[in-house]
Order: structure tokens, then C-alpha cells, then sequence
């Protein structure tokens, strides 16, 4: 924020130098309009942000995240400059008409300080924002002077000038908010709010006093554990449950997103919970977990759900209503009539901002979260509960040899195209001095063409596979999670999981690099996907269609490679993908692919440099053709791998790179990774034994 500030004082020795140079009719008009046309931006940008602020959080598209980047950056520069221009204009004047405009402009400066502080929906545009909250309260200082001098320069004892006091108050508690909302979310503050008291325990001395005296005469003294306090939740309603049963497991969970351990009862708790539930009831109560962690990193969740948050909500919006009437009913006939207009806009843009908060706060899991808790009746609330979309529900896909083969070129990009021949050309000629540049034009055209071969599938276009996707992660999960029955068990499956990968009967295609197996065996599957016979019909032998499961994962995970490498294991996987992609540019089909002799390992023969994974791919997918089961078999035993090395990627992942994709619309390797962590399967657990109190018995 002190950076905006430099900023809008830079800007303002520019527009003097700018001023001297345009002619004196311009100069007029550009001083008339600027802090108008300034006033107007600074609104239109809170409506983008309110607006657009709480849909990235389901939806993926790119467009949505530039928008919203453009609006968060440029909403604070316009507000800080535009307050700099008020302070600038603002001075002893003896003419009626240019005071009376710097007392009606003086009371837009409240309202700027009201578009610092914010909407609710958007209070970080990404995690490293939160750490910058000291900054924002420098911010908030300095901005708070700077207006209230703006104030003062204008004091004539007028109506209007008496209205700004209250807009003040309110502008001061939307910036308060916003501050504090940043700190909540901050790394230190966040883990530190998540600590426990010290805990010194019993008094060990003092119990085995009494413990020794009881003994010494004569009873018979033993210890007995106290039971802990069931943690079960018990509703009548299956939403209410989801509910309550999200917000627990998220007041627990919630330390994997500060990096803490959790305790051998919060295993329990989890475990009991869902290893006694469907995959469905699963799945939807880590999206409410997930919910509740992108609204207290990403918006004002922490201030506005809360008894003080509802209070400075009703002071904020009384104020505001109040000055609006106000406004109405004063005289107005001395002050210009578009400045009226603006003030009015502000005014109503101001309540209707406030009016569309308040409609999001009700519809929210939180408050639906606090009448599930108070019994109040919720049937009123289905439909729009409904409505409340807690992530994407999307798996980004991405593949190789679709890429390769060229089958979705980019449109209007003709020029662009020829950047690689017109290098070919140069360098055929010796013209290469220019060849550099045009590369990095080609480049730029490469990495354009790698976005446009990403797509998704959502649930509203293969509902039945991504249920069957997740039902087989839940069922394959819950089995390595009911087979440690002690959490050294647990542990050792987590190792396993971690060291071995996946486990089959080709060992040799995983016993590389993570990202060398992802190429491995997404090509493989890819190859396989295209020449196997498509005889199977999953919906008369109502199995899951293991084929179109595993290309579904199998996309995914190149996707991750590509597109999200952050969430990986660190690796060259991007240079072996470009080898890859190059390699098998050279080949037209699939099927000859499949045709080509690979009795000799491909490593032999074209040497360490080339990183490409395409005949090694080839090697491994006649290995599959050539077991000696059914489709089916072969297609479920390939499903494991990618299931295994999905769960693998997510254990792998940085909680800072879950955390990250929440405001991208969410990924499913978060979801599998909470999911895991639910059924005990992860690093975190580092409690071995129970934190029960015990109590002398005298018998």
C-alpha cells in the first residue's frame, strides 16, 4: 500500500509535466473530469470484484483469474491516486463555486476508503497477499490521513461536510476489516492461532503424593484413564450432518495447511467417520472442508462470521443508509448537478455492495453451519444451498500424442505458425543473425499451443466416470487404510506409499523418476486406450468402465506435469515431455507406433541426451497386450497404477500448493490428499499414542 501511495505521487508529478503540454482547453477539461472519471473507475472495479471474487473459487477459467487480477491490482492504485488528487485540489479559494465543488468532492473521500477496505468476496488474490498485512495497515494509515485531510481542507460547518463523519466510520471499519482478514491469513499468525495453550499437565508431584499415602495405608490404588469426550455428531438431517461433520473435521484438519501434526485421537475420530460412510457422503464433506479453508485464506470469512464481524457489519451499513437519506433530504441547489449524481451513485453502489455481502453471507455453509446448530429449519434453504458451489468439480486433461498429431491447431495465429520454417529458412541461407528472435517468437507460439490442448471434464459432461473415479479412489484408499490397524501401520503403509509408488507385475516401468513413469505410462495407456478392442459395455456388466478411468487419470496426471509441475516431485519432467512431444512428432498414428521392433531397450540405442519416453511407452503397452488376462483385468490393473501414482503425487504436494489451487477453482489431487489424511494415511500423524488423563481409584 505504501508502494500505491509513491505511486500516485509519482503520478501526480507526472500529470503537471503532462498539464503544461496540452493545450489550456484540454488542461480545463482533464481537471474538471479527472477525480469524477477517477470516482466512477474506483466503483465499477468494486462491482468486478464482488462480483468475480467468489467465483474463482469454482470456476476454472483463466479469463476470470485476468480479470480479477487486472480489478485487484488496479482498485487500490485508482483509489490512493484519486485520494492524492483530492488532497491536491483541496485549498483557500475565494470563488463560491470551486469551494462549494471541494465540499460535495470531499465527501467522496470516505467512500474511496470504503473501495480500499474491499468487498467480502475477495481480500487476497493469492496466498503471498496475506503476508503483506503490515503493509496494509501502513496503507491504512496513511490513506485514513490523507482523506481525513481532504476532510478538514473542506470544513465549512455545511450539511455535507457533517455527512462525511459517518462515512468515515464506515470506510475505517471496511479497511479495519480487510487488514485484519489479511493478518488472520498470514503464515505465522494463522499457525500461531492454531497452537494449543501450554498444557503442563496434572501435578505429577502432587498426584503421586497421594497415590503413596493411599498405598502406605493399606488400600488397594490403581490408575484408570478418563474416557475422552465423544467428538460424534449426531443429526437427524443428512445436510446438517455433512455440515457439521465438515466444520469439525476442518477445525481439526485445517493445521495440514499450517504444516502441525495431529494426534492419534484426531486419526481415530477420522477414521471412524469414514470408514462408516459412502464415497459420495465422503467426497462432499472434504468440498465443505475445502470451502471453509478458501474462504478464511482468500476472503474476510474470519472477521464477518463472527459476533464482532455482525456488529461492525450493522454499524457499517446503518451509517451508510443514514447518510443516504440524509443526503436526499438536504438542500442541494449550489452544488453542480453531475457531482450530485456521482455522489448519489456512490451512495447506492455503496449500499447495494453491501446489500449483495450480506445475501452471499446468508447463503453461505457458514450460516447454514450456525442453524444446523441452533435447530433452526433448513428446508427453506435446499434450493439455495444447492446453488452454493464449493469447487469446479473438474479434472483438467492434457494429451501427448493429440499434441503431437496435431488434432486442435490454434485459430488466427497463421503467422506465428511459420516462426519455426522461417527459421529453417534463415538458417539455410546463413541469415541466422536474425534466427534468435524469431525463435523466441516460435516459442512463444509453443507454449500457446500447449494451453490450447488443455481441456476438462466436468461432471455435467461425464458424470458417470467421475463418480466411478472417485468411488474406486475411496474404496482403494479405505483398504490400505483398514489393513494398519496401529498407527506404526499406518505409518509403514504411508512409507510405502511414498517409496514403492505402485507395485505390479512391470516393476520396471516405475522403478524411475515420478515423472519418467508419468510419461511411461501415459503414452502406454494412450497407445492402449486407441488399438485395444472397445468390445467392453461397463453398462451391461454394470462394472466401472476401467478404460475410460484410466484415461481420464492418465490425461490428468500429464496435465500436472505440464501445466501444474509446482505440485510434483521436483524433476525434469517438462525436458522429457518436450523430447517426447518431439519424437513423436515424427510418427503419424498410433498403430505404427506399436509396429515399430523395440527388442533392443531404446536407451541403447539413441544414447542419455534425448530425454524422450515414446519408445520405452511403446515397450510397456506390448508388455499390457501381451499378458495373458482379460480386458477387464488388465484395465483395472492398469487403473491401480495410475490410482497408486495419484495418491502418490498428492502426498507429495506442498499443503502451500493445495492451498493455491483453491483459488483456481480447486484440483481433485487436493481432495485425494485430504482424503487420505482422513483415513490416517499420511506424515502428519506423529502422535503414536492416545492423550487420555488418568485419575486415582482407591478401592
Amino acid at each position: 500500500m505504501p508502494i500505491t501511495g509513491i505511486g500516485s505521487l509519482i503520478f501526480m508529478n507526472k500529470r503537471r509535466s503532462v498539464m503544461k503540454i496540452l493545450p489550456q482547453s484540454v488542461t480545463k477539461l482533464w481537471n474538471e473530469w479527472e477525480v469524477r472519471v477517477l470516482v466512477l473507475i474506483s466503483l465499477f472495479l468494486q462491482i468486478v470484484l464482488i462480483l468475480l471474487g467468489n467465483r474463482r473459487k469454482y470456476i476454472p477459467s483463466k479469463w476470470i483469474r485476468v480479470i480479477l487480477w487486472l480489478a485487484y491490482l488496479a482498485a487500490d492504485w485508482i483509489a490512493a491516486v484519486c485520494i492524492g488528487v483530492l488532497s491536491n485540489s483541496q485549498g483557500d479559494s475565494e470563488d463560491d463555486s470551486l469551494q462549494q465543488t471541494n465540499i460535495i468532492r470531499a465527501l467522496w473521500a470516505p467512500f474511496l476508503l470504503l473501495h480500499l477496505g474491499g468487498p467480502d468476496t475477495i481480500t487476497a488474490y493469492s496466498m503471498e497477499d496475506n503476508e503483506l498485512w503490515l503493509r496494509h495497515l501502513l496503507g491504512l494509515v496513511v490513506q485514513f490521513g490523507g482523506a481525513f485531510y481532504v476532510f478538514l481542507r473542506s470544513w465549512e460547518g455545511m450539511p455535507l461536510n457533517i455527512l462525511a463523519i459517518p462515512m468515515f466510520v464506515a470506510g475505517l471499519i471496511k479497511y479495519g476489516e480487510r487488514t485484519w482478514a489479511l493478518r488472520s491469513a498470514s503464515s505465522s499468525q494463522f499457525r500461531e492461532a492454531m497452537l494449543p495453550r501450554p498444557d503442563p499437565g496434572p501435578n505429577y508431584a502432587k498426584i503421586l503424593g497421594e497415590y503413596t499415602l493411599q498405598k502406605s495405608q493399606g488400600f488397594n490404588v490403581s490408575f484408570e484413564p478418563v474416557a475422552e469426550p465423544s467428538t460424534k455428531v449426531n443429526c437427524l438431517d443428512p445436510d446438517e450432518e455433512i455440515l457439521q461433520v465438515g466444520y469439525a473435521l476442518f477445525m481439526t484438519f485445517k493445521r495440514l495447511f499450517a504444516d502441525l501434526i495431529l494426534t492419534f485421537q484426531d486419526r481415530k475420530d477420522s477414521q471412524s467417520f469414514f470408514h462408516n460412510t459412502t464415497w459420495e457422503k465422503a467426497f462432499v464433506v472434504i468440498e465443505v472442508e475445502l470451502g471453509f479453508m478458501y474462504d478464511v485464506l482468500y476472503t474476510k470469512a474470519s472477521v464477518t462470521y463472527c459476533r464482532w464481524g455482525h456488529l461492525l457489519r450493522a454499524v457499517s451499513l446503518s451509517f451508510t443508509v443514514s447518510t443516504s437519506v440524509a443526503f436526499l433530504l438536504i438542500n442541494k441547489q449550489e452544488y453542480a448537478t453531475i457531482d450530485l449524481v456521482i455522489t448519489l451513485l456512490l451512495l447506492v453502489g455503496a449500499i447495494v455492495l453491501e446489500m449483495y455481502a450480506i445475501i452471499i453471507l446468508l447463503s453461505s455453509d457458514w450460516t447454514m453451519l450456525w442453524l444446523s446448530k441452533h435447530k433452526k429449519p433448513l428446508k427453506d434453504r435446499v434450493k439455495m444451498d444447492r446453488a452454493n458451489k464449493r469447487w469446479s468439480n473438474s479434472m483438467a486433461q492434457y494429451n501427448l500424442l493429440s499434441l503431437c498429431l496435431k488434432e486442435k491447431p490454434i485459430k488466427y495465429l497463421g503467422p506465428v505458425q511459420r516462426l519455426p520454417y522461417i527459421c529453417e529458412m534463415l538458417k539455410k541461407y546463413r541469415l541466422g543473425q536474425h534466427e534468435g528472435i524469431l525463435w523466441r517468437f516460435s516459442r512463444v507460439y509453443e507454449m500457446l499451443e500447449e494451453h490450447s490442448y488443455k481441456t476438462s471434464v466436468t461432471v455435467s459432461t461425464d458424470l458417470e466416470i467421475l463418480n466411478d473415479l472417485k468411488e474406486f479412489i475411496f474404496e482403494h484408499l479405505s483398504d490400505k487404510s483398514n489393513s494398519a490397524k496401529e498407527q506404526s501401520d499406518a505409518n509403514a503403509i504411508y512409507k510405502q506409499l511414498c517409496a514403492g509408488r505402485v507395485i505390479c507385475i512391470l516393476g520396471w516401468s516405475v522403478e524411475e523418476d515420478f515423472e519418467q513413469s508419468i510419461l511411461l505410462w501415459h503414452i502406454a495407456t494412450d497407445l492402449l486406450y486407441h488399438t485395444d478392442n472397445q468390445d467392453q459395455n461397463p453398462s451391461l456388466d454394470k462394472c466401472p468402465d476401467y478404460r475410460a478411468m484410466c484415461k481420464l487419470v492418465s490425461d490428468y496426471m500429464l496435465y500436472l506435469l505440464v501445466m501444474r509441475p509446482s505440485m510434483l516431485p521436483d524433476g525434469i519432467g517438462h525436458m522429457r515431455f518436450r523430447d517426447s512431444r518431439a519424437e513423436g512428432i515424427q510418427t503419424e498414428a498410433c498403430q505404427k507406433l506399436l509396429e515399430v521392433n523395440t527388442e533392443v531397450p531404446p536407451l541403447q540405442v539413441e544414447g542419455d541426451k534425448s530425454k524422450s519416453m515414446l519408445f520405452e511407452a511403446c515397450r510397456l503397452a506390448k508388455s499390457l497386450q501381451s499378458l495373458e488376462i482379460t480386458e477387464k483385468e488388465k484395465w483395472e490393473m492398469v487403473c491401480d497404477v495410475w490410482v497408486e501414482m495419484l495418491c502418490y503425487a498428492a502426498s507429495q504436494c506442498g499443503w502451500n500448493q493445495h492451498a493455491k489451487q483453491l483459488r483456481r477453482g480447486g484440483e481433485l489431487l487436493t481432495h485425494v490428499w485430504l482424503l487420505m489424511a482422513h483415513f490416517g494415511i499420511s506424515e502428519h500423524f506423529k502422535i503414536s499414542q492416545g492423550h487420555a488423563r488418568s485419575v486415582v481409584v482407591v478401592t
